[in-house]
């Protein structure tokens, strides 16, 4: 694909704070209409990333384009054309559904803003609500609030992250059906999360950890470069039989899934010669699929953090 085939296309984005590395040459390179999910533990550079995408921060290295501009020299323009919706609820608590958005609205200049703001209200479900004020709605609503704000101005690409951290089950089904919906129609979307279940979800997605890159694509191509082999073991007694098996050659993590255990490692020999005296009648061992989790937790174990 040439350059122009994607909404972000980016290369050697790094930026430092002080002596700290933050974001440490980062290539990106997502298609239009494509949700791109982006993963990593806290303070891995997720958020940094996201803010130098949409002209927030400056980057201290890098090249490449978003939205077909220079992401560095035309950061400005970029700005119009995104819609951004940070962690945190950032919208005034003592104004309306209606009045927030209506503000919004004449931060972009825009020129039909009742239009606009009633488009927003239909979109998301919130005509009937659109007298409420915004510092009494629950977690679900204020994250709609938020994405309506973020879609007012009709924006090419939209930066979610962490969009769904505190919101009910039913609230994040909804939320990934609209976002679902937006992308059918060509919007493109990078999204930040922790929760496994929405990383698969995305069309594609990157892991990073402590600034640096360590995976991407398709959850199934992600899944097999991390390379580990997993044993699921269930029975009485679990967690006895994680302390003696954990810390064996081979044995890279032990975690508790249920009522389950995983057992995994990228040395399937070394794993199997560990684990092979524990295979008893006592409990069950199954060789499973690594999951997106278990490579994860694998990433994030041999991940070496930057903050000093």
């Amino acid at each position: 694909m040439n350059a122009s085939d994607f909404a972000i296309d980016v290369r050697g984005v790094t930026k430092k704070f002080g002596a700290r590395t933050v974001v440490n040459d980062i290539a990106m390179q997502v298609r239009p209409g494509e949700i791109y999910g982006f993963l990593g533990p806290n303070g891995s550079g997720k958020t940094t990333f996201l803010r130098m995408l949409c002209g927030l921060l400056t980057p201290d290295g890098g090249s490449g384009q978003c939205l077909g501009l220079d992401f560095r020299r035309e950061s400005g323009e970029i700005k119009k054309r995104v819609g951004y919706m940070t962690q945190k609820f950032s919208f005034y608590e003592d104004l309306t559904i209606e009045e927030n958005l209506d503000f919004i609205a004449r931060l972009y200049s825009m020129t039909e803003r009742k239009a606009a703001v009633q488009k927003s209200l239909e979109r998301l479900g919130m005509v009937e609500r659109r007298k409420q004020l915004a510092g009494t709605l629950s977690g679900g609503w204020k994250q709609r609030l938020a994405l309506a704000a973020c879609l007012i101005h009709e924006p090419q690409l939209l930066l979610l992250d962490e969009p769904t951290a505190g919101v009910d089950p039913k609230a994040r089904r909804d939320f990934w059906e609209e976002i679902h919906k937006l992308a059918a129609d060509g919007l493109t979307v990078l999204i930040t999360t922790h929760y496994m279940d929405e990383a698969s979800r995305c069309h594609r997605l990157a892991y990073i950890a402590y600034g640096n890159l360590l995976a991407s694509g398709t959850v199934e191509e992600v899944v097999k470069a991390g390379g580990l082999t997993t044993w699921e073991i269930s029975g009485e007694n679990l967690f006895a039989l994680a302390d003696k098996i954990r810390g064996l050659p081979g044995v890279e993590q032990v975690v508790a899934f249920g009522t389950t255990l995983h057992v995994s490692g990228r040395d399937a020999e070394k794993l199997r010669a560990s684990v092979t005296p524990f295979q008893t009648n006592a409990h069950r061992w199954e060789k499973i699929e690594s999951g997106l989790e278990d490579v994860f937790i694998s990433l994030m174990e041999t991940s070496k953090d930057n903050f000093s």
